[in-house]
């Protein structure tokens, strides 16, 4: 459902479970197991998700929804598979390395709840994307609502969700939702290239400005302390040094 290979410092997760990487309970395991592997490999520093299939991922399994959805044993169960897409992307979105979705279609309802939940996002020009859950008298609830307000603020937030719309790439970027577009044809290569790109500075860093940001973002805490505390932990690893004595013989 979920291939994983390392390539260096990029690790590169593929969604591959035809036609449209539909989410169901195993495909949740799998993504944690996933999840769980990165964590163990120090020289990862970006986490790369993409799709094998047209489509990037359009949400929950329907089969499963059609099977269930009339009985209240199988209502409980859809619940107890959104609060699990919950905790996993919640896992996802605290991992100690820089996550990139690269969105070649469509990605739709629990499918764009996971790309919310990675740092950073390209879309084709020609995705479209959104959470269109309020169609068929639903909420996103496996974190939608609250990163998409998070991430775009609220005015794009309750255009999108309580209009149930879908944009394209270049619109995603103007409303927020993602940092980058490019074309069809040319979105694989661009987001290697800026995997690679990131992925070429140390992973002890990248982990330590990730909490910073998400400190920004928690009201309770002291951003600034955070920064210190980051700084002083990254005077001590070597690479920081060789870079620095480097920089400065430069100079």
């Amino acid at each position: 459902m979920i291939s994983l290979s390392i390539e260096g410092a990029v690790a590169v997760a593929t969604l591959c479970r035809p036609p449209v990487n539909a989410i169901n309970e195993e495909w949740v395991a799998r993504l944690d197991a996933v999840l769980e592997e990165i964590e163990r490999a120090p020289a990862v520093g970006v986490l790369w998700i993409r799709s094998s299939e047209r489509v990037f991922c359009a949400g929950a399994d329907l089969a499963l929804m059609r099977s269930i959805f009339d009985s209240p044993a199988g209502r409980e169960r859809m619940i107890a598979l959104t609060r699990r897409m919950q905790e996993v992307f919640a896992r996802l979105e605290a991992l100690p390395k820089v996550t990139l979705a690269e969105i070649g279609g469509a990605a739709m309802g629990g499918g764009f709840e996971l790309a919310l939940a990675c740092d950073l996002r390209i879309v084709s020009e020609t995705a479209r994307i959104g959470l269109p859950e309020a169609r068929l008298g639903l909420l996103p609830a496996a974190g939608g609502t609250q990163r998409m307000t998070r991430i775009c603020g609220e005015a794009a937030a309750r255009r999108l969700i309580l209009g149930a719309e879908l944009v394209g790439g270049e619109d995603a970027v103007g409303l927020g939702l993602a940092q980058w577009s490019a074309p069809s044809a040319e979105i694989e290569a661009v987001a290697r290239a800026l995997a690679g790109r990131i992925a070429e500075l140390p992973a002890a860093t990248l982990a330590a400005c990730k909490r910073c940001i998400d400190t920004a973002l928690d009201a309770g805490a002291d951003g600034y302390e955070a920064e210190l505390a980051g700084s002083a932990s990254l005077l001590a690893e070597p690479e920081t040094r060789r870079r620095v004595t480097s920089f400065l013989e430069k100079r």
